[in-house]
């Protein structure tokens, strides 16, 4: 038994880190201390107030535990590296976890190439970022291969030169194939560094390069080609314009600042690289009442920091925070050079972080009334439906459908709505196993069984391992079943859940002469519902869900079907000898022309299959009195 008291006597006078933990050893809080000893201590006492949120969780502490480190800054990181890991519900968490995509230039390699990165490692390469968007990146970097002609290929040059033939770039002139030998070493030397100046944001001579070709291209009358190098001018143009010019000191900073109410917090961050704005980002934090924008600022720069692969040289900020000290000497160590952290007073530096702050507040703003109609078109919607049935709340939905064509491969379909959002993870395809023919009740009847018994197995099988939390899908029952029908299939779902003995309440999706959703049938009547409000527009997304899902999964099973070989007939010929078959004729119309003994030259084949295959045809022949050619789908397939 863990008694609180007793182990606070013997917290050390250290720095360390403390893990809260509850009753189910969840770890709900990490912190750091200069003192284990004081800090750990103020939690447990009657005069002290932490907050709401933190009160809350002081109540909730079954045990806790802790780790000594050497200083408060081996404290931060490792306070860092546990709040990632275990994500404790009463820390302030950045709920973002991007990582920023870089551009790579491999100068390693004998012939580098440029490519797309989300890391930045400490090898030969040369890296430009980080960028906010992956889309911006994608485009330089293939704008930069067009200009320069690199290579994209992953071959290890020059040791594979000439192994294999040159690629398609190289066809359309966008390579100048290096794994030929076309090129040597020095002379795309000089494109990369070309394709370097470029990144650094030089674009004057390459504008004016391909300038001076369209202009040759276009005195020639070769106007396509002039179009090409129009097209190139304008990319470039676009790219350079990206790159707006913030500050003429050329370094790296960092430009925070943060807005929040009393739920919610958004971080907006400028990224300036050489002086340059590349982009902005912002970032939404989960935050208590109490919380200070000191005390929020504080933790985003951990979590930020611990997970970006770049530390600018500056940090600038709204507000002063009580640990900038101990975060600049963690980030110096993490970039290899001095970082600092102000808080800019005054010209140009506070009115970015101004700018930075504004928008923030925007974001928030502009989130709270994108989040109020989301919530009337889940939540809100929800409750129209709770209402319109009178049952005391609805969170889960579950509907169902039956797809299949003429009675073949009837399938069912399971969709889940919660909170009147789709949970995709819970949605369940049933092949049907006992019923022949397009009967759709039994069908229903089969599919309903097969869920419900199948989550009644797992809930005995949880409460016989005594778990809480790790449950199957199936395991959760709604608190509504929409069948996509009226009367019947409410009916075939009623007798279902009785022969089961389980409550759950089941409508019924009615839909009008021309297939459009019309009302809900409930307790043996037909509801009807305003069609303007949020309540139908969510059952029509669900109906549609429920009948999108099944027909997917119906083709799917339908075309494996019809993947069927003519040679998958014939005795002695499986997948192996049917693809060499056709690999060495091309057709069936050729196999069925070829003798026993063209039959045996094609791979794996003896003289017992071809004869096999010479037999079928030929007996095929005989049956039908003249040859029939072989269906175009089949010829088709087989020749893929």
């Amino acid at each position: 038994m863990f008694d609180i008291q007793e182990e606070l006597k013997k917290l050390p006078d250290r720095p360390g880190v403390y893990l809260m933990h509850d009753k189910n050893d969840t770890i709900i809080y990490v912190g750091k201390a200069v003192s284990l000893k004081n800090r750990v201590r103020q939690y447990f006492r009657a005069s002290h107030r932490e907050g709401i949120r933190k009160d809350q969780m002081v109540s909730l502490i079954d045990r806790f535990e802790y780790i000594i480190t050497d200083s408060e800054l081996e404290a931060l990181v490792l306070e860092c590296n546990l709040i990632k890991e275990h994500r404790p519900k009463y820390n302030i968490l950045l709920k973002d976890d991007k990582t920023y995509p870089y551009i790579k230039v491999t100068l390693g390699e004998t012939y580098p190439r440029v490519l797309f990165s989300r890391q930045m490692k400490k090898d030969k390469s040369q890296y430009f970022g980080p960028y906010t968007s992956a889309g911006a990146v994608k485009d330089t970097i293939e704008l930069i291969r067009k200009l320069y002609q690199l290579r994209t290929c992953n071959r290890q040059l020059p040791r594979d030169t000439g192994k294999d033939r040159p690629c398609l770039n190289y066809h359309i002139h966008q390579c100048q194939g290096p794994c030929q030998g076309y090129i040597s070493p020095e002379d795309y030397r000089v494109q990369i560094k070309k394709a370097l100046d470029f990144l650094n944001g030089n674009y004057k001579p390459i504008l004016e390069e391909l300038e001076q070709k369209m202009q040759a291209a276009s005195a020639e009358m070769d106007f396509e080609k002039a179009m090409e190098y129009r097209d190139l001018i304008d990319s470039v143009r676009q790219v350079s314009q990206k790159q707006k010019v913030t500050n003429s000191d050329g370094e790296d900073k960092d430009i925070i600042a943060l807005a929040k109410d009393d739920r919610d917090a958004v971080v907006q961050v400028f990224f300036i690289r050489d002086g340059r704005l590349i982009g902005r980002e912002h970032f939404y934090v989960t935050i208590d009442v109490g919380n200070t924008t000191q005390q929020i600022l504080t933790s985003f720069l951990k979590q930020f920091y611990a997970g970006t692969p770049f530390i600018p040289k500056e940090i600038m900020l709204q507000t002063a925070i009580e640990e900038s000290d101990v975060i600049a000497q963690w980030l110096s160590s993490k970039r290899g050079q001095k970082v600092s952290i102000r808080v800019p007073q005054k010209g140009m530096k506070e009115k970015l972080v101004d700018l930075a702050q504004k928008n923030a507040r925007l974001v928030l703003n502009q989130d709270k009334e994108r989040l109020k109609r989301e919530e009337g078109r889940t939540i809100g919607a929800m409750k129209e439906i709770a209402k319109i049935l009178d049952l005391p709340g609805v969170s889960r939905v579950e509907a169902y459908d039956i797809s299949n064509t003429n009675g073949f491969e009837s399938v069912g379909s399971m969709i889940v709505y919660e909170k009147g959002k789709p949970c995709r993870s819970d949605y369940r395809k049933f092949k049907l196993r006992t019923v022949a023919g397009p009967d759709d009740y039994a069908s229903m009847h089969e599919v309903l069984t097969r869920r419900f018994t199948h989550g009644m197995e797992e809930r005995k099988e949880r409460a016989k391992k005594e778990l809480e939390d790790a449950y199957g899908s199936f395991t959760k029952f709604p608190d509504l079943i929409m069948m996509d029908g009226g009367r019947g299939q409410v009916n075939i779902a009623l007798q279902v859940l009785d022969e089961l003995h389980l409550s759950i309440p089941v409508c019924g999706m009615v839909k009008d002469d021309f297939h459009r959703t019309r009302g809900l049938y409930f307790h043996n009547q037909e509801l009807p519902i305003d069609k303007n409000s949020e309540g139908f527009k969510l059952i029509t997304r669900i109906q549609d869900e429920a009948h999108r899902f099944a027909i997917e999964y119906h083709r799917s099973l339908r075309s494996k079907e019809q993947v069927h070989s003519v040679l998958d007939d014939i005795s002695g010929i499986g997948p192996a000898r049917r693809k060499a078959l056709m690999r060495y004729f091309q057709s069936i119309d050729a196999i069925r022309s070829a003798t026993v003994e063209q039959l045996c030259e094609a791979d794996s084949m003896n003289e017992k299959a071809a004869l096999s295959v010479w037999q079928y045809f030929h007996t095929q022949t005989e049956q039908c009195g003249q040859d029939s050619e072989p269906s175009d789908r089949e010829t088709e397939h087989e020749n893929t």
